[in-house]
């Protein structure tokens, strides 16, 4: 494959890194969050619905107590 760009291949193929990202399933909705010390901060809301993205706690960067 040749692709013809002006662009350099990091912004391209940009490296991956290494994540603790885990889907989490918080009050029914699907939840990436990001695990560290205990904590979860989340990092993106899976949902079909458009109303679940209007609740506050999960939003990105908010920070989930899982027990």
């Amino acid at each position: 494959m040749i692709l013809y760009t002006p662009l350099c291949n990091e912004d391209i193929f940009p490296e991956e890194n290494q994540t603790n990202h885990t889907f989490v399933n918080v009050n029914g909705k699907t939840v990436c969050v990001d695990e560290q010390e205990g904590m979860y901060t989340v990092v993106q809301l899976l949902s079909t619905n458009p109303h679940d993205f209007m609740d506050a706690s999960l939003q990105p960067g908010e920070e989930i107590k899982m027990s």
